[in-house]
C-alpha cells in the first residue's frame, strides 16, 4: 500500500512539473527575452531601449491572426469590391497626377506605370490606409503568441534593421496588424529586399514618400522577373466539354511546387488557339510569341484567364489568383480611356 501511494505521490509530482515547464511565460518575460537576443545581435542599446519601452501587447491582433474571416467568395464578387468605380476613379487620377514621375521610375526598373499605380492602389488605397499599429509591438505580439514563431521574430529583427538604418523613426513605424507596412505594405523582410530611394534623400521612407514607394513598388516586380514588353495576361472564352486538366492545379502550394504547375500548363497562344480558346469577345487569340498558362481562379466552370510571365512575379507579392486579378483589371482600367 505504501509503494502505491509513494508511486502515485511520484506521479503526481512529475505530473505538476510538466505542467509547470509548460506553462506559457508572460508577454513581459517573452519581451526581456528578446531583448537580450537583440542586444546580442549588436544593436544599439539607445535603440533596443527606445523600442522595447515601447512594447506593447495586443490581443486583437491576436484574435485577428487566430480568427481570419473564411469568405465564401467568386471572381465575380471579388472584382466589383475591389475595382471599384470609386478606385478606377482615383487610380486614373493618381496616374495623371503622377505621371511624370512614374514615367522615369517606369523606364529606370522596366515596369508599366499603370501597374505600380494599381498595386498602390490595392494595397492601401493610395496611401490612405496604411494601418495604425506600431509594427515592433504588431511583430512581437505575432511572435510570442507561438503560431509562426520563427516568422515574426525574423521579421521583427528586419524591423530593427530598418529602424537602425534610419529610414523612419519608431513612432512613425506604423502598419497593418500582421506588421505589413506604409503604402506599399511591405513585411520588414520585404522592405529590405525591395525597398528604394526614389527621390535620392538618403532614406527608404514608404510611408510618406510617394517616389520612394513608386521605385520599391517597380524593384520588388523587377527583381521578379518583369517584362515590361508583355502585360499580366487576359480573360478568355474556353469551348465546350473543355480539359480543364489543361489549367494550374488549384489548390495551397509552395511557390516551388506552383511554378512547377505553372510549367505543365504554359502553351504557346497557337497552342491554345488550337485548343479552342478565344477571346472575350469571341475572336482568335493575338498572333504573338507568347507562351500562358491557364487560370481557373474559381475551379472548372468558372471564369479562365490565360496569364503570361508578368504574372508569376504578381503571384510572388500576393499568391493569391483573385488579388493577381484584381491588380491585372485595375491596371489595364487605368489607360483604358487612352485607348
Amino acid at each position: 500500500m505504501f509503494r502505491k501511494l509513494l508511486s502515485i505521490t511520484v506521479v503526481a509530482v512529475l505530473s505538476l512539473s510538466a505542467s509547470a515547464d509548460d506553462v506559457k511565460p508572460s508577454f513581459a518575460d517573452y519581451a526581456a527575452t528578446l531583448k537580450q537576443e537583440a542586444l546580442s545581435k549588436g544593436y544599439t542599446t539607445e535603440l533596443v531601449d527606445a523600442v522595447f519601452a515601447s512594447l506593447t501587447f495586443h490581443e486583437r491582433i491576436v484574435s485577428a491572426d487566430k480568427s481570419q474571416p473564411e469568405f465564401v467568395e467568386t471572381l465575380s464578387t471579388y472584382l466589383p469590391k475591389r475595382v471599384s468605380e470609386t478606385r478606377i476613379k482615383m487610380a486614373r487620377e493618381r496616374y495623371q497626377q503622377y505621371l511624370p514621375e512614374l514615367k522615369i521610375i517606369g523606364e529606370k526598373y522596366g515596369v508599366q506605370p499603370r501597374f505600380i499605380v494599381a498595386l498602390w492602389g490595392l494595397e492601401s488605397s493610395f496611401g490612405r490606409i496604411m494601418g495604425g499599429y506600431s509594427v515592433p509591438s504588431a511583430l512581437a505580439t505575432l511572435a510570442y503568441e507561438g503560431r509562426r514563431e520563427t516568422f515574426f521574430k525574423a521579421e521583427f529583427f528586419h524591423a530593427l534593421d530598418i529602424l537602425a538604418q534610419g529610414h523612419i523613426v519608431l513612432d512613425d513605424m506604423k502598419g497593418s496588424w500582421a506588421g505589413a507596412m506604409g503604402q506599399s505594405q511591405f513585411m520588414p523582410s520585404s522592405f529590405m529586399a525591395y525597398a528604394q530611394d526614389g527621390d535620392g534623400d538618403g532614406k527608404k521612407d514608404i510611408w510618406t514618400n510617394q517616389l520612394d514607394v513608386f521605385a520599391s513598388v517597380a524593384n520588388y516586380l523587377k527583381q521578379q522577373g518583369w517584362d515590361s514588353n508583355k502585360t499580366w495576361g487576359r480573360e478568355v472564352l474556353l469551348p465546350k466539354a473543355f480539359d480543364s486538366s489543361h489549367a494550374i492545379a488549384r489548390g495551397s502550394l509552395a511557390r516551388g511546387e506552383w511554378l512547377g504547375r505553372w510549367a505543365q500548363s504554359e502553351r504557346s497562344l497557337a497552342d491554345w488557339q488550337a485548343l479552342g480558346v478565344k477571346r472575350l469577345n469571341n475572336t482568335a487569340l493575338p498572333k504573338r510569341d507568347l507562351t500562358a498558362a491557364l487560370i481557373l481562379p474559381d475551379g472548372e466552370g468558372g471564369r479562365a484567364f490565360l496569364a503570361y510571365d508578368n504574372y508569376k512575379a504578381l503571384m510572388h507579392w500576393n499568391r493569391s489568383y483573385y488579388f493577381v486579378t484584381s491588380v491585372g483589371y485595375l491596371a489595364d482600367l487605368i489607360v483604358a480611356a487612352e485607348q
